[in-house]
């Protein structure tokens, strides 16, 4: 189990990382732009993103992970004031995620922790907030790509690069790697 921890932490920090650098390619005036009314902008989601962390995260062994300070409703609203107080929502959250996955042992994956009082095992928890959090990245690399008027860089294989990066991919020798090690800067 303990192979599993390390997976989910790096699928979350591949995530992580999609999204700054989907950010990094916006200037700062499309950070809050919005398609409609309905949709949410970068800044919006990100703020939903630091919210539902910091939430489901925060003391989430002994309390419920949907806690009573959280004000949901307010973190759709088109409200931040700068690129910096944006990232520093991002940061937020994930380091409360981070440290939160850091302190789940191998005997802890079965233990039963609850969010809205439903019952989850943590194992359960941490694939519930893997796709919930892939949810919102996967929007803000799409609100990105728009926003950045042709001068997009790809964050995964470029269009029509598809045949020479799996000539590349079957060139290697068989060998049990991660995925995720193409994705994640080395640090």
């Amino acid at each position: 189990m303990i192979q599993y921890l390390e997976s989910a932490n790096r699928q979350f920090r591949m995530y992580k990382q999609l999204g700054e650098k989907a950010i990094a390619q916006m200037n700062d005036e499309s950070l809050n732009w919005q398609a409609n009314e309905d949709s949410n902008s970068v800044a919006a989601i990100v703020k939903h993103l630091w919210g539902n962390m910091l939430s489901r995260w925060t003391d989430f062994l002994t309390t419920d992970g949907e806690k009573t300070w959280r004000q949901r409703d307010a973190e759709f609203e088109n409200d931040a004031t700068s690129r910096e107080a944006i990232l520093q929502q991002w940061e937020e959250g994930w380091q409360c995620l981070f440290t939160a996955l850091d302190s789940i042992t191998n005997n802890d994956l079965e233990r039963i922790i609850y969010i809205r009082n439903d019952g989850h095992t943590i194992l359960e928890a941490i694939n519930r907030q893997i796709a919930h959090y892939s949810y919102h990245v996967g929007q803000i690399v799409y609100l990105a790509k728009i926003c950045s008027q042709n001068n997009w860089n790809s964050l995964s294989i470029p269009r029509n690069q598809s045949a020479q990066y799996n000539a590349g991919k079957f060139a290697q020798e068989k060998d049990k790697r991660n995925f995720t090690d193409e994705w994640i800067d080395k640090k």
